[in-house]
């Protein structure tokens, strides 16, 4: 009988455990603060939806490639008597301009002539060509682990979403008339990472800088010497990035709060309904579009 009133106590205890949604530790679930991190009311239901999924990081740098190489492969299905094959690799497997368009290609022309200021957002997961898709997403590799684990990946979300934006924002500004890629994103996250590297110092920041500052100046020159790139969405990018990073902190500096994780949870969320939409817009206009009249 005691071993069985013991063993019913453990059930009972593990019953209530949960993972704290701020530092990933196992808790009570009553507790009023995490005795680790010390986020109020880690058993409430706005922090325990928080929990799992952002904080894999294998698993959400997947589903970011993953949506990139869904949206490339939908532009192509969309229109593919116009899918271009051209010598140029820069062109090889491109789709069309039309397909771009209904899918959230933004600009001057979808922005000023259409309103579709949604396309802020869509147009960092839409791409030219194969090899536009391919170099960002290694890239997007690269540097997203290293966010994840400085900043967190509710931060990692909001960082790459806010430079995409903001980078999309600054080049329609200054007159691009149509434009589309992840790599205003990306430069988002490298603003991040400069940022992390100068405020952090030491041996490992000042090593990291040096490594960063050369991708920075590569990206910089790349874009001056290859023509169609859009060193206007870059530059906002890499600016937006490091002002995100100030405005959110990083771990060592700042502790990931509920602003951090609804903040991401809202960027996620919100690109997921877009792409949604215009995935979803373009199929129903290009289906009534192709039928016959009468």
């Amino acid at each position: 009988m005691p071993d069985r009133k013991q063993s019913g106590t453990v059930v009972k205890l593990q019953s209530r455990a949960i993972l704290c949604p701020g530092c990933r530790r196992l808790i009570n679930r009553d507790e009023p603060a995490c005795p680790y991190c010390g986020l109020k009311r880690p058993g409430s239901w706005w922090n325990r939806i928080s929990q799992g999924g952002l904080t894999d990081v294998d698993q959400m740098t997947r589903a970011i490639i993953y949506v990139n190489i869904g949206m490339y492969v939908v532009s192509l299905l969309l229109n593919p008597l116009s899918v271009g094959f051209s010598l140029d690799p820069f062109r090889f497997l491109s789709p069309s301009r039309q397909s771009l368009f209904f899918l959230g290609a933004t600009g001057t022309m979808p922005i000023g002539q259409y309103n579709r200021w949604w396309t802020l957002i869509s147009a960092n997961y839409l791409h030219g060509g194969i090899l536009h898709l391919v170099f960002n997403l290694l890239a997007f590799k690269q540097l997203a682990s290293f966010t994840l684990r400085e900043y967190g990946a509710y931060r990692m979300v909001s960082i790459y979403t806010l430079g995409g934006v903001m980078g999309f924002l600054i080049s329609t500004l200054a007159g691009v008339p149509f434009t589309v890629g992840a790599s205003a994103a990306v430069c988002g996250l490298i603003g991040s990472a400069i940022y992390y590297s100068r405020h952090r110092g030491g041996a490992y920041g000042q090593a990291l800088y040096r490594q960063l500052g050369g991708w920075a100046l590569g990206i910089f020159f790349f874009g001056l010497i290859v023509p169609g790139i859009n060193n206007w969405a870059h530059g906002g990018g890499f600016l937006a990035g490091i002002a995100a990073a100030h405005w959110l902190g990083y771990h060592e500096k700042r502790k990931e709060s509920l602003f951090h994780r609804w903040l991401g949870m809202a960027c996620m969320m919100g690109t997921g309904v877009i792409l949604l939409w215009a995935v979803f817009s373009s199929v129903v206009f290009l289906f009534l579009w192709s039928r016959p009249n009468g």
